[in-house]
């Protein structure tokens, strides 16, 4: 099956038009190609998309669907054009829970003074490449190895490791914790994407494991009081919430955060991005 863009603009030209000759006037071509560009539509979806009589031309129940799909394809495809020529592009950062933390608004602000022609969009997809994997980014910001030789990595800093209880638990009267305070504790993790793992520590001391796969339904499991959680200390900056506290947890060692692209075709924008993350990193 053959469509093209021809055809899909002749279409939606017609209904708009109200008829085949002022479709033929708006696209600068003959009546006859008007025609024939129809048909040749028609015969590739196999079904009738209008009904022609001597005053009217309108869509059939078929007609009606193509014709929406239609415009949204051509919004998209003017869209496209548009990026491409203008000169203005975007760099979609994935990230599974927390972004990078307490930099995130200093990380968009001086990316967007800095690179006013690459428009920085944050995407949250909970998935292991944080969206890399998925299309849905270009660089993605991940918090434990990815096991991908399809992807490379670069440590753009270092993150403490908290402990999230809920406001009212007895560790929350405590400055900081300690790995073996949460050994007898049951622990919430996300085995897809979180940080923790019950190998942090010794064998015969570990806490009991949970699974949960969203922070939101993992910090409302927490606030209940019944379990706590382990988690970089961006998680606090991106989602402080009532009835919630962090405290760090002083022996763990600290989280390394990474920025991910895809081997075999990394982002221009890529080095700057590095560059950028591990200064604000690196000035605490």
């Amino acid at each position: 099956m053959d469509v093209d863009l021809r055809q899909l603009r002749c279409l939606v030209a017609i209904v708009d038009e109200g008829s085949f000759t002022d479709a033929a006037i708006a696209l600068g071509v003959s009546q006859a190609a008007v025609s024939r560009t129809l048909a040749s539509l028609e015969r590739s979806l196999g079904v009738r998309l209008l009904r022609r009589t001597s005053r009217e031309v309108s869509p059939t129940g078929a007609g009606v669907r193509v014709v929406a799909h239609a415009r949204r394809v051509l919004v998209d495809v003017d869209d496209l054009v548009r990026d491409a020529t203008s000169g203005h592009v975007h760099l979609r950062i994935g990230y599974a829970w927390s972004a990078v933390g307490r930099h995130t608004l200093a990380f968009q602000r001086s990316w967007a003074e800095s690179h006013p022609r690459t428009e920085l969009q944050l995407v949250r997809v909970n998935s292991p490449s944080a969206g890399l994997a998925e299309g849905a980014c270009e660089l993605a910001v991940i918090r434990r190895p990815l096991d991908d030789r399809r992807f490379d990595s670069a440590v753009v800093g270092l993150e403490r490791r908290l402990c999230a209880m809920a406001s009212d638990d007895p560790l929350a009267r405590r400055r900081s914790v300690t790995l073996a305070d949460i050994g007898g504790r049951t622990l919430l993790v996300d085995r897809r994407t979180g940080t923790t793992t019950t190998d942090l520590w010794p064998p015969g001391s570990r806490p009991a494991i949970k699974d949960t796969h969203d922070v939101d339904d993992w910090l409302t499991a927490i606030s209940t009081g019944r379990c706590v959680g382990m988690t970089a200390e961006s998680t606090a900056h991106q989602y402080p919430r009532p009835g919630i506290v962090y405290r760090p947890v002083r022996d763990a060692e600290p989280i390394a955060v990474r920025l991910v692209w895809w081997r075999d075709g990394p982002p221009p924008s890529v080095h700057a991005a590095i560059e950028l993350l591990t200064t604000l990193y690196g000035t605490g």
